[in-house]
């Protein structure tokens, strides 16, 4: 494994197939990348040397992809990760831009912790780093944060990470004076009075194994409050890892009312649901929690209707002691930014999911939430992955990066070699195998 950043170089990417994010896709004839930016594409680019060529044979050339929802771990527990680890991990999983999550240690309610972040990652992330800003100080829910001060320091968005606002008059506050900066908030719906100690899906499996549940409705309250509050205050709301599929259809309902919402959900929420949980397997202690079939079946559909803007990781890495006590006391969150594109792959292998959508809600979809593009086309940014669908890895302490061994599959092949992320031109990764990588 490496992590190789070059520049000042061209570079001439040949063969393969290009999505550029929208879902359309062409034969790529070539890709031609000088300073940071795409030079040409196509017979132009072709016609062009470089002082490396790269082949994409047998692989699929995309954006580089967006992350919404990502825990770095620094500021903080450098047990948990750090930002030259996770950041790593991020890019081993094809990502170029990962939004780091308020929730450090200090919390992210200050210019003072944003420059901090921004600092650690100019000097050790070899992808882009945005920070969100906290939306109460401390992540508290009672005092506003100083979101001028969080603007100004380099955030482009404010949130609550994954803890709820208690107070409605506190929370229509903060998205009034977001929107008088122009900032997005980005909310994890969470009733937190109906929540209470619950940690599982409040169905079937919580009932069989005796664990304390926490009701679909503790969702979909929220989001319909924030909905309401975001249609009176004109703020820019964006729902973050939805879980219930009448979420859904309340977003949709917004949307067509002209509310200016947007949303994502974890890879994971689409994957698996609350069955995950009747080993009582720890890893799969997530927050908000696995649903049902039902649910899982909603979201993927919400994604591939458009209606979800975005896939995240949701990524969360944690020590080994953090999850290896009975299922209440372990911490929540699974260590998945390097299988997002290999569980998406098993998505589109299974047709409940085609690839130019998945591809669209890693790239285009959560960059337009940002206010920006993700294109492969020339004078755009060279924020490039480059993968293999037909190679497999298993990911296990061999392979994984994160300092989070948790990862949602462990000791199982994956579809899904990423074979080289560029951030700026730069290789931010580059390998020519996986472990115990083979194609097919």
């Amino acid at each position: 494994m490496s992590s190789v950043n070059t520049s000042g170089i061209s570079l001439k990417i040949t063969g393969g197939r290009l999505f550029d994010g929208q879902g359309a896709e062409q034969e790529n004839t070539a890709l031609l990348i000088r300073d940071g930016r795409i030079a040409a594409v196509g017979e132009a680019a072709a016609r062009e040397t470089a002082d490396e060529t790269i082949s994409a044979e047998n692989s699929v050339i995309t954006p580089g992809f967006v992350d919404l929802c990502c825990n770095l771990r620094e500021p903080g527990n450098g047990q948990k990760g750090n930002i030259a680890s996770e950041t790593l991990a991020a890019a081993h999983g094809g990502f170029t831009t990962v939004c780091a999550s308020p929730e450090t240690s200090p919390v992210n309610d200050s210019s003072a912790v944003t420059h901090l972040i921004r600092d650690g990652a100019a000097s050790r992330s070899p992808i882009r780093v945005l920070p969100i800003g906290a939306i109460t100080r401390g992540l508290e829910g009672d005092l506003l944060s100083d979101m001028a001060g969080l603007a100004s320091a380099g955030c482009v968005a404010v949130g609550n990470g994954s803890r709820g606002v208690r107070n409605a008059r506190i929370l229509r506050r903060c998205m009034a004076y977001a929107q008088t900066f122009g900032l997005t908030v980005m909310f994890s719906p969470e009733n937190q009075a109906l929540a209470a100690d619950g940690y599982a899906h409040d169905g079937l499996v919580t009932s069989r194994l005796g664990l304390l549940g926490i009701p679909e409705v503790a969702e979909t309250a929220a989001v319909m409050e924030m909905l309401l509050l975001a249609e009176e205050t004109g703020a820019r709301l964006h729902l973050s890892q939805l879980s219930c599929g009448r979420s859904v259809e309340m977003l949709a309902d917004a949307r067509s009312r002209g509310i200016a919402v947007t949303a994502d959900v974890a890879m994971h929420q689409l994957v698996f649901t609350e069955d995950a949980l009747a080993g009582f397997d720890s890893r799969f202690h997530v927050r908000p929690p696995l649903r049902g079939e039902s649910d899982r079946k909603a979201l993927i559909a919400g994604v591939r209707e458009g209606i979800i803007d975005a896939i995240v990781s949701q990524h969360q890495p944690h020590d080994t002691a953090a999850k290896q006590a009975p299922m209440a006391a372990t911490e929540p969150g699974l260590s998945s930014i390097e299988s997002v594109l290999s569980l998406g792959l098993e998505l589109v292998e299974m047709n409940e999911l085609a690839l130019p959508d998945l591809i669209r809600a890693l790239t285009t979809g959560p960059a337009s939430v940002l206010g920006r593009t993700a294109r492969l086309a020339e004078g755009e940014t060279a924020d490039i992955c480059l993968f293999d669908p037909d190679a497999f890895w298993t990911p296990n302490s061999k392979t994984l990066v994160s300092a989070g061994r948790h990862a949602p599959v462990t000791d199982r092949e994956l579809p899904g070699v990423i074979r080289l992320t560029l951030s700026e031109g730069r290789k931010a990764w580059s390998q020519a195998a996986i472990g115990s990588c083979h194609t097919d």
